[in-house]
């Protein structure tokens, strides 16, 4: 069966793309939860709408990354953290201290850009991939640096 895409849907494809799909899974799952329609001409002529609205929306999301990578790459991140005197911190930096460092430069960012397979556990320079769309991805330096109190 033909259909077309009103939503992006894991391992099938993107909103407003037309797709061959088992009759089955079309009536029993896509078309019922919403996912997809069936493909008529105008339904085909609503897909290449869709399509041109979201790689518009998909265009300013990734120039708005771009931009946003630039502020962030030239702002330094410096975090301050209690240590012990072989430079291993008390406790550790995670996403939310990486959040608090930029907001603290003037840069808003969300929590869920910041990937960090662990948290920094030590005293110095470390990197950090954000990902600020699925185009855009950045390494920034963190500086864990003590703070001695």
């Amino acid at each position: 069966m033909k259909i077309v895409l009103r939503s992006n849907v894991d391992g099938l494809g993107k909103r407003g793309e037309v797709l061959d799909v088992s009759d089955g899974y079309s009536r029993n799952y896509l078309i019922p939860q919403g996912l997809a329609m069936r493909s008529t001409p105008g339904a085909e002529a609503e897909a290449t709408s869709m399509r041109r609205v979201e790689e518009q929306r998909n265009a300013q999301s990734r120039d708005a990354a771009n931009a946003l990578a630039q502020r962030i790459g030239s702002t330094p991140m410096v975090i301050a953290a209690r240590a012990s005197d072989e430079g291993r911190l008390f406790g550790s930096v995670g996403a939310t201290e990486i959040i608090g460092a930029a907001a603290h430069a003037g840069i808003e960012i969300d929590r869920r850009v910041v990937q960090m397979d662990e948290p920094i556990k030590e005293l110095g320079d470390h990197s950090v991939t954000l990902e600020l769309h699925p185009e855009v991805k950045m390494a920034i330096s963190v500086s864990v640096i003590s703070d001695e109190a």
